[in-house]
């Protein structure tokens, strides 16, 4: 694990300039060394300003987000799919601007529930604009990582095995995956053995429990995970995602379904999340370490 992040969810929902800067603070004071940010306008917020004050408590910075309908590059209408294609580009100058190491999320499609499968052509020209969207995040020295998520939240990269086809599809060797635990628990029969299917295409993680709560709350099996990570050598960042209806904005809740607080305070989560996450790694470094001994 290269860094361990905590996404600014868990402290605000992120609509002022000054709730950011309290969620960057918060995640600094417990420990974190990254921060996941949705995706931040430029002609809304002073990413330079979120820049200095990132660097000046030591925190990295990734985004992730999710595309909207009418700038949906998987789309068979052109307009939309140019839209979507110019609003990567725009994200991709705006995580360069703010200090970002990663670019991450549903960036294939449109983030929501589709009322119809994937079409050929609709997938065509999602690999033609992330392959387009890669090079400008090369270039800007942004990894860029897809995220593999649940059937409710897009129709097209669900499981691992899909998700590895597209990046391929790419011919770009600049585009990884972004996997996520809480995804991983309803779509893959079984999520250790996509992790290590997926190996070194892996490019960021998200650590969250079933019920976006508490981690060791739900039905996850994290040992697993772990043991996964570390039979693939993960070095890369990992994240903890958790989202209440106490904290959350309404175009995520809506999106997300997040239609409960599964916790009101954040700071214990965060401090938990932590030292679950260490935890865990600790014990599978010394379950292999046992493994190995001869």
């Amino acid at each position: 694990m290269r860094r361990l992040g905590i996404h600014s969810f868990v402290w605000t929902g992120g609509s002022t300039q000054g709730e950011l800067e309290r969620a960057m603070e918060s995640s600094a004071e417990c420990g974190f060394k990254l921060i996941e940010l949705a995706y931040l306008r430029p002609d809304k917020f002073d990413l330079d300003s979120l820049a200095r004050r990132a660097k000046s408590l030591d925190l990295d910075i990734a985004v992730t987000m999710g595309l909207t309908p009418d700038a949906d590059v998987s789309s068979e209408d052109a307009a939309a799919v140019k839209r979507g294609e110019d609003l990567l580009a725009g994200v991709v100058k705006a995580v360069r601007d703010i200090g970002g190491v990663t670019l991450g999320g549903i960036l294939y499609s449109a983030h929501g529930k589709y009322a119809a499968l994937p079409t050929e052509g609709g997938r065509r020209n999602s690999v033609q604009a992330i392959a387009k969207t890669a090079e400008l995040a090369k270039a800007a020295g942004i990894d860029l990582v897809l995220e593999v998520v649940n059937r409710f939240e897009t129709n097209l990269l669900n499981t691992t095995a899909q998700g590895l086809a597209f990046i391929e599809a790419t011919g770009s060797d600049a585009v990884r995956l972004h996997l996520d635990t809480f995804h991983m628990n309803i779509e893959e029969a079984n999520p250790a053995a996509a992790i290590r299917l997926a190996g070194d295409r892996i490019g960021y993680f998200h650590i969250g429990e079933s019920n976006r709560g508490y981690l060791g709350d739900g039905t996850i099996g994290f040992d697993a995970i772990f043991d996964a990570l570390l039979d693939i050598d993960y070095r890369r960042d990992i994240t903890f995602e958790s989202f209440s209806g106490a904290v959350v904005d309404e175009s995520l809740s809506l999106a997300c379904a997040i239609w409960r607080d599964t916790w009101t305070d954040s700071l214990p989560l965060a401090r938990h999340a932590k030292a679950f996450i260490e935890l865990k790694r600790d014990e599978a470094a010394r379950r292999q370490a046992t493994v190995a001994r001869p």
